[in-house]
């Protein structure tokens, strides 16, 4: 079995070839794995392929298409923050991109005696809901992203899904909830804060939280990350009922909630390099972001993730705490 990882050299997708790559995974049993993306970290994992390349070039997505993959996991994209700055590129990345895969890999079935039909697994997000908001979002909530990135999360969707109707590709979106906690430094995410106020005070380092503390989220680790793509390869398409975007299960709790089981698993001192920096600009985004969810169909469909934030500090220390 032959997978590619598009956006590889990101953090998920490194901590997704690591979890492929274990020696008691078998699953899989891929037979090739190839790692697409702009830039990877220095260090390499044997046993994969790497290509270097930009997913917004069509002949370099035409070239990947003719290699017949198949799994393709889909989790390229320009961030949250980044996405709203730079309009435009926020749309060619997020959107245009996978136009461009889908595409491609219509050709690659239409012209196929076997007609090939990969199985996709994008990384959609959260972001595709707007407010206002139940008490808990359920499985058949409205989409009504009230960001660029939300909506260029949503309209990628809608073309996986029609694109699957077809039977050109066999695919399926995961609305990840926000990763927590992050490793490395901050990126140009506007949820980035709810990683940082965590890792910094871990790591010896100040910490500025841009929002009130009674703001309220959804989260996962990114292990937990990790493991809902891996499961979504074992997810038979048929009990899908032909919904190919599922909201997955997370911990949803408070600022203060989380500064509280960061104090209880590592005392005062850590917390107190916590500091209060108010941000107009992130706490507007932040009061229209999703804030607890009742993922029933994920949760028969067998996706697991943390329970509670403790439990996701305790998977930062376990799995990248220097």
């Amino acid at each position: 079995m032959k997978i590619l990882i598009l956006g590889a050299g990101g953090m998920l997708g490194q901590k997704l070839v690591k979890q492929i790559l274990k020696s008691d995974f078998n699953s899989i049993n891929p037979s090739e794995i190839y790692l697409f993306d702009l830039y990877f970290p220095l260090q390499r994992d044997i046993g994969v392929n790497i290509i270097k390349g930009d997913l917004g070039d069509p002949k370099q997505i035409k070239k990947l298409a003719t290699k017949h993959f198949d799994i393709i996991f889909h989790l390229a994209a320009i961030v949250s923050g980044e996405a709203e700055e730079n309009f435009e590129k926020g749309w060619q990345i997020n959107l245009f991109s996978m136009w461009h895969l889908l595409e491609a890999l219509k050709k690659e079935h239409l012209n196929s005696s076997a007609k090939y039909v990969p199985r996709i697994i994008f990384t959609s997000s959260i972001a595709v809901f707007g407010a206002p908001y139940p008490d808990k979002i359920h499985d058949d909530f409205l989409c009504a992203p009230k960001t660029s990135y939300g909506a260029q999360k949503a309209s990628a969707e809608l073309l996986l899904s029609d694109f699957s109707r077809k039977g050109f590709v066999n695919g399926i979106s995961l609305r990840l909830p926000t990763i927590c906690v992050r490793p490395g430094s901050a990126n140009k995410a506007a949820s980035s804060f709810f990683s940082n106020i965590i890792r910094e005070p871990l790591n010896g380092k100040t910490a500025y939280l841009p929002v009130d503390t009674e703001v309220r989220h959804w989260h996962a680790s990114p292990r937990s990350a990790a493991n809902f793509l891996i499961h979504a390869t074992t997810i038979d398409s048929s009990s899908l009922n032909d919904r190919r975007s599922l909201n997955l299960p997370g911990v949803s709790c408070t600022v203060e909630e989380q500064i509280e089981a960061l104090r209880t698993i590592a005392g005062q001192k850590i917390v107190d390099h916590i500091i209060s920096k108010p941000d107009p600009l992130i706490k507007g985004m932040v009061s229209g972001w999703p804030r607890n969810f009742l993922p029933e169909k994920a949760l028969k469909l067998g996706f697991k993730a943390e329970t509670n934030f403790e439990q996701i500090i305790s998977t930062y220390i376990a799995d990248d705490l220097e």
